[in-house]
């Protein structure tokens, strides 16, 4: 019985690091301006498409085309906020849920046009590769790669935030806009250097999640109702709480999987986060 459950209870964990590095950038956004980004999927699957792009001219490894993507992502980021959002910001709550669905059927649309619907992978030699630990118990490589990312991006994000000036910049600007502008704050240019280092994190999501991954010019839905439960059940404002989130939800899909089925597993990650809405609806780590 042990047996059984080792290895969906190893891989579940693992996963979870990779679902908490899909939510980081969504969750950033909404703790620093209170917005849904619903166009963060798919930008995140932009960034996948762009590293296969890199990948199909240059011919070199998938990690070493984030030295392309992630500074693409970040002024793509910083235009979205720029040009779109931050012109809407004050209307209301509507305008900027809008303005990012319909950047998320543009992108969709296009990915489609260019790409077609085709599955894609960013081919790697890690997501074959296993560390077996015993004879029915094994690592697999990339899962092990993405949860260390993981865990490395929410402890740098943790420092930046804490030691730098620039993230003590979001962060007043996140607690109070007006006393932050009072102070000598740009809040209009801190949001979109916060947008932009929200799409260095889906740069990284992007490759991560083609290399363990099939994708297509619609994931980006898949991965953006993900991000809303890592979230939701770890809380919204803290860094620990998405990876821990990460982790729930990918236990719950995996075990669940054991029990009734691959293809039940998202609805019983669905139905642990209802739960979580019903017994603690700010999130496990959110702040009272």
């Amino acid at each position: 019985m042990v047996q059984d459950f080792a290895q969906p209870i190893l891989n579940g964990i693992l996963l979870g690091g990779l679902y908490a590095v899909v939510g980081i950038g969504m969750a950033m956004i909404f703790g620093i301006m209170r917005i849904t980004n619903l166009a963060h999927g798919d930008l995140m699957v932009l960034a996948s498409y762009l590293s296969l792009v890199i990948i199909s001219g240059l011919g070199i490894n998938p990690f070493v085309t984030l030295v392309i993507a992630i500074p693409v992502m970040f002024f793509v980021g910083l235009i979205v906020q720029s040009a779109l959002i931050n012109r809407v910001l004050k209307k209301g709550n509507e305008p900027p849920l809008l303005v990012t669905f319909g950047l998320s059927i543009i992108i969709q649309n296009a990915l489609l046009l260019i790409f077609t619907p085709d599955a894609k992978m960013l081919m790697n030699s890690l997501s074959t590769k296993s560390i077996f630990l015993t004879n029915y118990l094994s690592v697999p490589v990339i899962y092990l790669v993405d949860f260390i990312i993981a865990v490395a991006l929410i402890l740098v994000f943790n420092q930046f935030y804490q030691k730098t000036y620039l993230g003590r910049a979001i962060r007043a600007a996140s607690d109070d806009e007006g006393a932050a502008e009072l102070v000598g704050i740009n809040t209009r240019r801190i949001y979109g250097i916060a947008m932009g280092i929200a799409m260095v994190t889906a740069a990284i999501a992007g490759v991560l999640v083609g290399m363990t991954f099939t994708f297509y010019p619609f994931t980006g839905t898949q991965y953006l109702i993900i991000a809303f439960g890592v979230i939701v059940i770890g809380g919204l404002n803290s860094l620990l709480g998405v990876l821990v989130g990460g982790v729930i939800l990918g236990l719950a899909q995996l075990i669940g999987a054991e029990f009734v089925g691959t293809g039940y597993q998202l609805l019983v990650g669905y139905i642990i986060l209802l739960l979580v809405l019903v017994v603690r609806p700010q999130g496990i780590f959110a702040k009272n």
